[in-house]
């Protein structure tokens, strides 16, 4: 019989660290003969083949080693992937070690509907660990651990207040996908294939997992947060200003991906450096949205495009589209019911305008209607500038941006 789950665990000369997440994958209440563990090596040059080896008759092991060109865990995890068996699975960091019941949850939680797990991580709060736990997490067993520091707030998920705040029901929140990290998470084999896995062009530290997230959730599958799998993070240094530059450039990389106003709102907001705001606008926009569905445009286009020499960008254009409009303009809006209805045959672009998909000065000017009015207080500098950076002339604005 094949294994019920396979843990993928992509690592990079973390030998020691390995073992401690090895020898945590030996202590599972699941039977041993249902749990296949798959080493994806991103071509360390460090001992770990010994560690690999000292656990090969303790645990069900696969072992892929690629050769080191660079960050690759996006090409190790999917390589990893592709030599498991079980019809489940999960994906663990080196580096974290599993709860006594983290396969067994994990497995357990694909027997119903299709979802993608999300498992608690204890201790990941990267500048903010709980005092000692780096010490103690060296002598003592992820049981053990878990009973000691329970109760500290430095030992909870830094995920852990906004979840609690929905009942730890990820679909609750806008952005589900926001919090599918791949230090603990499983999904079925099928589901991952079908949606490709993990893009590998992603090289950067951060984003492909919440990008996987984002095309599983796309693909039909719910958000599942999973207590009963947790998992705990060993602390290590980092650093903060190196993480925040890497996340705006995968971000970045995610959104010129994937064209979508949700996309958009989370790469602004982590521009912004305060993430937490995507949410907040979220519900501005969802609002804006609907109060804007009717409102008709076609004379505002009308009059700031009667005079263009040349193809312009409409941000905000509604569904009647002038005929006038010159050839090769670019349509934007960021209620995808009203673009579909958008004639003309210009190219259309699912966006607010935060960050427009054209090149520098790609049209004569860029037209802001009054669509945008509703998200102008929060978003009206971002707006403007993109227009400024697309138009070769200066951007016109439809509407009174004061009122």
């Amino acid at each position: 019989m094949p294994p019920r789950i396979s843990v993928v665990i992509p690592t990079y000369n973390r030998a020691e660290l390995l073992r401690r997440t090895l020898d945590s994958l030996t202590d599972q209440t699941l039977p041993p003969d249902d749990i296949e563990v798959v080493i994806a090596d991103d071509g360390s040059t460090d001992h770990t083949t010994d560690v690999v080896e000292a656990f090969d008759h303790r645990l069900h092991l696969r072992y892929h080693h690629q050769p080191h060109l660079g960050r690759r865990v996006a090409h190790a995890r999917n390589a990893g992937t592709r030599l498991t068996t079980a019809p489940v699975v999960a994906f663990l960091d080196t580096g974290t070690l599993a709860g006594p019941d983290f396969t067994r949850a994990h497995a357990d939680a694909h027997t119903g509907p299709p979802l993608l797990n999300l498992g608690y991580i204890h201790g990941y709060r990267p500048f903010d660990p709980a005092p000692d736990l780096a010490d103690a997490i060296a002598t003592r067993t992820p049981k053990r651990l878990h009973h000691d520091f329970h109760d500290h707030p430095g030992f909870r998920d830094v995920r852990h207040d906004h979840l609690a705040a929905v009942d730890f029901r990820p679909d609750r929140l806008p952005f589900p996908w926001l919090y599918a990290w791949s230090a603990n998470f499983s999904v079925r084999r099928t589901h991952f294939d079908a949606v490709g896995g993990f893009d590998e062009r992603f090289t950067d530290w951060g984003t492909e997992d919440i990008e996987l997230g984002y095309r599983l959730r796309r693909h039909g599958l719910a958000t599942h947060f999973d207590r009963t799998a947790w998992a705990v993070e060993t602390p290590h240094d980092r650093d903060p200003g190196e993480m925040l530059a890497a996340a705006k450039r995968t971000m970045r990389q995610f959104l010129d991906k994937t064209r979508d106003p949700d996309v958009e709102l989370v790469w602004a907001a982590l521009e912004r450096d305060n993430p937490l705001i995507a949410e907040t606008e979220h519900r501005t926009l969802t609002a804006w949205t609907e109060q804007a569905r009717a409102l008709d445009v076609r004379a505002e286009i009308e009059r700031h495009t009667a005079d263009a020499g040349g193809p312009v960008c409409v941000v905000g254009c509604g569904d009647d589209i002038p005929d006038t409009l010159p050839e090769g303009s670019a349509l934007v809006d960021f209620d995808a019911d009203v673009l579909a209805k958008a004639g003309g045959g210009h190219a259309r672009h699912h966006a607010i305008g935060l960050r427009l998909p054209l090149p520098d000065g790609a049209v004569e000017r860029v037209v802001v209607t009054s669509r945008l009015a509703g998200l102008w207080p929060a978003w009206g500098d971002t707006v403007a500038a993109e227009a400024r950076r697309v138009g070769r002339e200066a951007p016109r604005t439809a509407f009174d941006p004061l009122t």
